[in-house]
């Protein structure tokens, strides 16, 4: 909150399970910030964050599905796919990204350099694709490095379908006014 964020997602990496703690983060500061949760999965093709799923949809994936199945799972469940960190050298995407249809590319992530940045913002545009931003912080000083900016509120309840509609963009969090 001293950010300035409006929200904070928790993505765990192939487990919605593994961010149940997080649930207490929403009792004590709900009313204050939006508090999400997703998972950062691993697919054969690269990594996919997910939202508005649940460990049902990571377990029956199993380990290492293709992007295309992971997407549709995403798709069937009425959640969101967003292609992870695309371009960072140690974690590829293995696949041409205009072959799946994500919901939005994330363009912006704090553990990236910014030539990786600049590709996954490139392709997306290419694409005519929304971008993400964020911070893949796994320690609290890294929090609020990149975000994504919404042109409206976002809600637990919105928030897929305002990812489904588009209209929002990833950046740096420096670039903010």
């Amino acid at each position: 909150m001293a950010l300035g964020l409006d929200g904070i997602a928790f993505t765990e990496h192939n487990s919605f399970a593994a961010s149940d703690p997080v649930e207490r983060l929403k009792e004590k500061y709900g009313g204050r910030i939006l508090i999400l949760r997703g998972v950062e999965y691993s697919s054969s093709d690269g990594h996919i964050l997910l939202f508005g799923i649940d460990e049902r949809v990571v377990s029956a994936l199993g380990r290492y599905a293709p992007a295309s199945e992971v997407i549709r799972a995403a798709r069937e469940a009425n959640g969101a796919a967003i292609a992870a960190h695309p371009f960072r050298e140690w974690a590829l995407f293995r696949s041409d990204l205009s072959t799946f249809d994500f919901t939005a590319i994330e363009a912006f992530n704090g553990h990236n350099n910014d030539e990786e940045n600049r590709q996954a913002l490139v392709t997306a545009e290419s694409l005519g694709m929304p971008t993400t931003g964020g911070s893949d912080s796994h320690s609290p000083e890294e929090v609020g490095a990149c975000c994504t900016v919404f042109p409206g509120p976002v809600t637990e309840d919105n928030f897929i379908e305002t990812l489904s509609l588009g209209g929002y963009c990833g950046m740096y969090r420096k670039q903010l006014p």
